[in-house]
């Protein structure tokens, strides 16, 4: 059974105030767009309880398309099957074969929504029965923006990001450009760069305003700091608006920056260096 597990963007992310779980408060939107990775599980009958020490069936990851850093137990497809495994001692072995086009710590996601994905898929194929309600919860047993790729749909969130309202935003008559500069952002790195405070304005009020205001309104807390210590990072930003974009910003903790174009005004960008332009249509 195969999936196709997709990015996302944030318009606007607020980082509101660290918790004393050592988690932060945050508010954003998230916004699904149709970069996507490839997602394969199948049952591996070789994999049994009699081939492996620990006596129980198993997950063996096998993934192609761009590298992916860390040991195969630490993916979050493979620990999305452990994590389902505990409640269903009898859930098969299997092969998780991942083709991975979505740019790693960029932003975009894509390691979350493998996670969910593999969620989904999970119960899908041995007929788990687990509603919606509970797949969001093991998702967030994965990471705090799992469960936003459970719905998968346009969603306002608060909380670490789990917490979850969709909203209507119609976006239609823009296409995306992405630009995925080869640098890595890691989220915990980002965190620590930031003094959080409460927004003057929610992230949900300024995307039910005109798209022009947003130019001017629409913050990403991170954009700043990543900016300040990859000074390279600004000028992709600044690039975009020359180039026509309407709104642009850094998604997530970075590193991609991605611009809004009327569908009728998409540019051909290029930048110098290791840079990746990525069209949506």
């Amino acid at each position: 059974m195969i999936s196709f597990p997709n990015c996302k963007i944030n318009l606007g992310l607020n980082v509101i105030r660290k918790r004393q779980d050592g988690y932060h408060d945050i508010e954003t939107v998230f916004y699904p767009l149709p970069l996507i990775d490839v997602l394969e599980i199948i049952p591996d009958d070789r994999l049994n309880t009699v081939d492996n020490e620990s006596k129980k069936n198993a997950a063996k990851f096998l993934t192609t398309g761009l590298p992916i850093n860390g040991a195969a137990g630490k993916n979050l497809c493979v620990k999305a099957y452990e994590l389902l495994q505990r409640d269903f001692p009898k859930l098969p072995s299997v092969q998780i074969f991942l083709h991975k086009t979505i740019p790693i710590g960029a932003g975009l996601g894509g390691g979350s929504a493998d996670g969910s994905f593999a969620l989904r898929l999970l119960n899908k194929k041995f007929q788990l029965k687990l509603s919606t309600e509970r797949l969001l919860d093991y998702s967030l047993q994965l990471g705090s923006d799992c469960p936003f790729f459970i719905l998968n749909r346009t969603c306002y969130a608060s909380g670490r990001g789990e917490f979850l309202q969709t909203i209507e935003l119609d976006l239609q008559a823009y296409s995306f450009v992405i630009v995925h500069p080869g640098t890595h952002i890691s989220t915990a790195w980002a965190f620590q760069q930031l003094t959080p405070s409460p927004p003057v304005k929610s992230v949900r009020q300024i995307v039910e305003q005109p798209i022009s205001t947003w130019k001017n309104e629409l913050i990403n807390d991170f954009e700043m700091a990543v900016c300040h210590h990859h000074p390279e990072l600004s000028a992709i930003k600044s690039r975009l608006y020359d180039a026509g974009a309407v709104y642009a910003s850094l998604s997530g903790s970075g590193s991609c920056f991605y611009g809004l174009f009327p569908k009728n005004h998409l540019p051909s960008i290029s930048f110098s260096g290791p840079m990746q332009v990525i069209y949506i249509k």
